[in-house]
Order: structure tokens, then C-alpha cells, then sequence
């Protein structure tokens, strides 16, 4: 999924792409402890065991550091579903809603900094490409994804892929950010209305 690099140069030597991503490990925490409005480029720096000068050769600001942060996680996030489908030798396409559920509550619950700012809407609706709001970047991934292991055309899953992604975001919501109900509850229905739209939507049609 190509996408704007928020870094100012790309780090070519060994050392300095470790150096990058230490940064991006202690932002990660930050965000954990602070939420997004109490980190600073200084305290990243700190954090990572860095000059905050060392920082600014790789990226402008405090934005910069958490689009990357982000970027990465969605570079993760695919790999995993991908990994993930190999191993599940599904039938349809559409089975493996459960599969990309179970894979963004894992990094929910355990990957550093992410239930904070997740695809990264907390920041920005537009933090990942600025062409496209966020959502949009996610379900044309996975869409693009699905279409070339599936052999389906991409016109064809674009939409219904889109609009699960929407009514996934939204009971999630109800999940972890609203805490009204168990998790694991309205965890187990978001699969449920998913794979029933993607079922009853492009079932009928192939």
C-alpha cells in the first residue's frame, strides 16, 4: 500500500534506522502513559535515549513521529492478515472477517500505543495519506489485499469491503471506547453483523 513517508530522510545505515525506531517505541509508550497531547518531541527524545536534535534530522514534529508510528502499524496489521489467511485456507473471502477482528483486538489490547490512537483519527482524519481520510486507506488496503489473493476484481469488493470496515469501527467503538457492554460480547456481534453483510452481500453474487 504505498503511502507518504512522514520522515524527513530515510536512515540508511543500520544504526540510524534503530535509532528511528527506538523513537518510534519510547512515542509508542508516550502515547500509552500521556495520550497524544501530553508528548513532546523532547520527551520522545528523552525517552528513546537520544538527542532531540538526533529527532529533527528524521522528522519535523511531534505529527511526523505518530504518522510513522501509525504507518507502521498498518504496515503490521497487514502482514498479519495476510499471515494469518495462509493458515486459514478459507473458502470465501468474506470468512475471514474473524480473522481481521481477532488480529486488530490483539493489537488493541497489546501493541504499545495503539488503543490510544489506533489508525490514527485521535490525530488526524487524514494522518495516513492526505489524499484520503483514514478509514478509506485501511479498506482500500485490505480490499486491494483481498482482490489479488482472491482473484476478485477490486471494483467489485471496494464498497462492501469499505462499508464492513465502517460497521466494524463503529461497534468497536461501542466495545472499547464506550465501555457499556463486555467486550468480548460486542466483540463476538461486530463479527456476527460483519460476516453476515459480507455473506448475504457477495454470496448471492459469486
Amino acid at each position: 500500500m504505498a503511502s507518504p513517508t512522514p520522515l524527513r530522510r530515510q536512515p540508511v545505515q543500520q544504526r540510524s534506522a534503530k535509532r528511528v525506531q527506538k523513537m518510534l517505541e519510547a512515542c509508542a509508550q508516550l502515547v500509552d502513559e500521556l495520550g497524544y497531547d501530553g508528548v513532546t518531541t523532547t520527551l520522545i527524545a528523552e525517552r528513546a535515549g537520544v538527542a532531540v536534535g538526533s529527532l529533527y534530522q528524521f522528522f519535523p514534529d511531534k505529527r511526523a513521529v505518530v504518522q510513522a508510528l501509525t504507518q507502521r502499524n498498518l504496515d503490521f496489521f497487514m502482514a498479519e492478515i495476510g499471515r494469518k489467511l495462509d493458515e486459514a485456507h478459507l473458502e470465501h473471502w468474506w470468512d475471514g472477517a474473524d480473522v481481521v477482528f481477532d488480529i486488530y483486538v490483539r493489537m488493541y489490547r497489546e501493541v504499545p500505543g495503539f488503543r490510544r490512537i489506533r489508525f490514527g483519527d485521535v490525530v488526524d482524519l487524514r494522518l495516513i495519506d492526505e489524499d484520503r481520510d483514514n478509514n478509506t486507506v485501511i479498506a482500500d488496503g485490505m480490499a486491494v489485499f483481498l482482490a489479488e489473493r482472491f482473484q476478485i476484481p477490486f471494483d467489485e469488493i471496494r464498497l462492501p469491503v469499505a462499508v464492513a470496515n465502517e460497521i466494524a469501527d463503529g461497534i468497536l467503538n461501542l466495545a472499547f471506547r464506550r465501555g457499556l457492554f463486555p467486550e468480548e460480547t460486542v466483540i463476538a456481534e461486530a463479527k456476527t453483523v460483519v460476516r453476515g453483510y459480507l455473506s448475504g452481500k457477495m454470496g448471492s453474487s459469486r
